[in-house]
């Protein structure tokens, strides 16, 4: 379950030592350095990790608890992050600073760095602690992944996680805006309040202050993009999956109940799902319930690139569900 991980108590001790040297400060995607999370390898904090634990409800995670500035762990993230970025999808991997994230280290009991868990529906298994050897890891690699996703289906755990851009894109770049842009762009420096307030775990605040970017500038799509994803995981970030669908299924005609469980379907990547379950809901006759929904559709419009052929769908169909 999800809800049985709370960190907040800071461990001494959790950080092995001899990390220390091996610091190198070279940033994350930087020749020689750190790989840069993107494509299905994301970073998470003591902010977001209840989030990201929710989620393994949605799709399975490989956790690596690791210390970025140690060079000893580059390889090791590197030829992870390659094969779970091979899976499009199918598995997540979700990389933990236990240097900056002590308390995490403390719920998994995890003495130092590195170590791997599979997390399926909130539930950790430990995979390994301490350095693989290269016939350990090319066994993670290529079985004990493939087995992770069986695992996950056989568990009704089928969604795709969502892509995050190319860790590639701007390798070159450096400082807050090199290591942000996760599309190869620089962040707008109107919108660095906002993403700030977004990468803290403030997703309520990261919204009020897009929303104030997008009053300047109504035309705004990325600070659009962005305030939607901040309104969805404010509200729905630390949802219990399990209860959110138990809920849904269990009152079909509440329009509260839907647009929480196509939040859960929209945070875990499944979007054709999310924007079919709202407008099935107004085809059933929920029409009194039309501006709610509406609303939250409009929401999740702003999320996937405009050209993606669901979004087109979903619009067409919303606008004849109007009428």
């Amino acid at each position: 379950m999800a809800q049985e991980f709370k960190p907040g108590v800071s461990l001494a001790g959790a950080v092995d030592l001899e990390a220390l040297q091996h610091q190198v400060k070279s940033d994350p995607g930087q020749a020689g350095g750190a790989p840069a999370a993107g494509g299905y390898v994301i970073d998470t904090t003591e902010a977001s990790f209840q989030s990201m634990v929710a989620t393994s409800a949605t799709f399975p995670i490989l956790l690596m608890l690791w210390i970025p500035t140690d060079d000893r762990l580059f390889a090791l993230a590197r030829t992870l992050g390659d094969a779970v970025n091979k899976r499009n999808g199918q598995i997540q991997l979700s990389r933990i600073d236990i240097a900056s994230n002590p308390s995490i280290a403390q719920a998994l009991r995890v003495q130092g760095a590195p170590a791997l868990f599979a997390l399926v529906n909130g539930r950790p298994m430990p995979i390994l602690q301490g350095m693989p050897s290269d016939e350990e890891l090319t066994q993670i690699t290529d079985t004990l992944i493939p087995q992770i996703i069986q695992m996950a289906q056989q568990s009704g755990v089928t969604g795709t996680a969502p892509y995050q851009g190319d860790p590639n894109a701007d390798a070159a770049g450096s400082g807050e805006n090199g290591a942000a842009a996760a599309q190869g762009d620089q962040v707008p420096p109107e919108h660095l309040e906002a993403r700030a307030l977004a990468q803290q775990g403030d997703y309520a605040g990261a919204a009020a202050a897009y929303a104030k970017v997008l009053e300047s500038d109504p035309h705004d799509v990325l600070a659009a993009r962005e305030r939607a994803k901040a309104l969805l995981l404010a509200r729905s970030g630390n949802a219990d999956v399990r209860e959110v669908r138990a809920a849904a299924a269990a009152a079909p005609d509440d329009v509260e109940a839907q647009l929480a469980v196509a939040d859960v379907d929209m945070i875990g990547g499944q979007i054709q799902d999310a924007f079919d379950r709202l407008l099935d809901y107004l085809a059933a006759g929920h029409k009194a319930d039309l501006e709610p929904v509406r609303q939250r559709l409009l929401e999740y419009f702003a999320i996937p690139e405009p050209t993606d052929e669901r979004l087109k769908r979903a619009r067409r169909r919303l606008a004849m569900l109007m009428y």
